[in-house]
């Protein structure tokens, strides 16, 4: 895969680009990320990529000339641009996914007050937004959207499953997980977990999941609705009164 982030700020990147399993995703040559300055595909000695919006008000908007031909020199026959704005729909672990599957990205990342509306209407394939929250600019959604699809791709994670035992992979948050020491400060790992039955752990740490879904994110079981067995262990916890939700 190849990824382009255009930016006017490319030095954000630098550090996030050169750390962990982005580094790692680089070095095995999973994927090629370049990063490309907005200014450079400004026109003038003053490299200005923005302007006062019509209208009035405060704040700068991009200019749509820079955005566009940026674009146009990245993006090729199978490019897809993706412009990280407050207004696009919350990116989820699905458009991750979904993402991965591509073979180049170009990333834009919003700054100010936003970008020209042609822009948006006539450039991009697509809107993302990481929350409902307005940061100074693009360049950290960039980030959060690179992480999640490059730790997707083949080869990247030394657990080449490890990507779908994760939180929301199957529609459900992950089982809580433990390491060495078996006992903290008198705290104990469950039993299970040092039992070597592999079919007692792997049906624990689904209960588990399904338990703090329903605890954390009940919204989740909307989208991908229980399963016959889940339901019959939801029952039994709340027997039990073993399930208790966020707030509760």
């Amino acid at each position: 895969m190849r990824i382009d982030v255009v930016t006017l700020f490319p030095g954000m990147l630098t550090g996030v680009l050169s750390e962990s399993m982005l580094r790692v995703a680089r070095d095995r040559g999973a994927v090629d990320v370049r990063v490309a300055d907005l200014r450079d595909y400004t026109e003038g000695r003053h490299r200005v990529a923005d302007d006062y919006p019509f209208g009035g008000g405060g704040g700068m908007v991009l200019k749509p000339e820079p955005l566009f031909a940026a674009v146009e020199a990245l993006r090729g026959p199978r490019g897809h641009v993706v412009l990280l704005c407050p207004q696009g729909p919350t990116f989820t672990q699905a458009d991750a996914a979904r993402l991965a599957r591509e073979t180049h990205l170009v990333l834009l990342c919003g700054h100010y007050e936003g970008v020209d509306e042609r822009v948006r209407a006539h450039l991009v394939d697509e809107e993302l937004s990481i929350g409902d929250y307005v940061l100074t600019g693009g360049e950290l959604p960039a980030m959060v959207v690179l992480d999640a699809v490059v730790r997707l791709l083949p080869g990247v994670l030394g657990d080449p499953d490890g990507a779908a035992r994760e939180s929301f992979a199957a529609g459900r948050l992950d089982y809580p997980q433990y390491t060495r020491p078996a006992e903290f400060r008198g705290l104990r790992v469950p039993e299970v977990l040092l039992s070597g039955d592999h079919g007692r752990i792997a049906e624990w740490r689904r209960r588990e999941a399904l338990r703090r879904t329903v605890a954390r994110r009940p919204d989740l079981l909307e989208t991908v609705p229980p399963t016959r067995e889940e339901r019959e262990w939801m029952d039994e916890m709340t027997r039990r009164g073993e399930l208790t939700r966020t707030g509760e």
